[in-house]
């Protein structure tokens, strides 16, 4: 699959984003440090997708530090190289036949192979893979902009398009700066806003 050029609504958010709207309140986060926290690291191996921030001198002694197979056995760091090299996508050997459950191992976040169709739904509601209507949805990977995009508009997932153009509705309403004497903030504000809701809307209709 091609690599799709970023669109001019996600580089804006990447500059601007939610670093732009915490960036006066954002410090360092290294003990005792006062300095602006400019600069972003992984929370943690399990946590990815969070971030402390430090100056730029703690930054760097905190990724020097860094270590993320810091607790993890030897076949566990060998588990997670093997996979890292498949992207962490399931694998099978060839030749092996899965047989007619073999959709039931997909990964299929949005349930595109369970409604409507060969699995289709069985009596009382239930799937007929197992799953029924009340299952928790799973939330499939989101890349980073994304990710920003639900933090900018104070979405979590799952979220459908009617509920992010409700959302995005009111943060205009709110942060527009004709409501808002003007304010040049505002004016940045809403910029981050549209370019979350553009994000958000060509993910949902990618």
């Amino acid at each position: 699959m091609a690599t799709r050029r970023k669109s001019r609504a996600a580089v804006l958010l990447h500059n601007y984003g939610d670093e732009q709207v915490n960036a006066d309140e954002r410090r360092c986060e290294w003990p005792s440090c006062t300095d602006e926290g400019g600069h972003r690291a992984p929370r943690s191996r399990d946590d990815l997708n969070t971030y402390r921030w430090f100056c730029l001198d703690h930054v760097r002694s905190y990724n020097k530090a860094w270590n993320y197979y810091v607790g993890m056995s030897d076949d566990e760091v060998e588990e997670d190289v093997r996979r890292d090299t498949v992207w962490h996508r399931p694998t099978w050997q060839l030749g092996t036949k899965l047989g007619p459950d073999a959709i039931n191992l997909a990964d299929d976040p949005f349930n595109l192979f369970r409604e409507g169709g060969a699995s289709g739904n069985g009596a009382n509601g239930q799937k007929k893979n197992g799953h029924d209507d009340n299952e928790i949805p799973v939330r499939p990977p989101v890349s980073a902009d994304e990710e920003r995009a639900y933090r900018v508009l104070d979405l979590e997932y799952p979220v459908s398009a009617e509920d992010i153009k409700i959302r995005y509705k009111s943060l205009v309403k709110e942060h527009h700066p004709d409501a808002n004497k003007g304010a040049k903030e505002s004016e940045e504000r809403l910029k981050v806003i549209n370019a979350a809701y553009s994000v958000l809307r060509d993910t949902l209709n990618s």
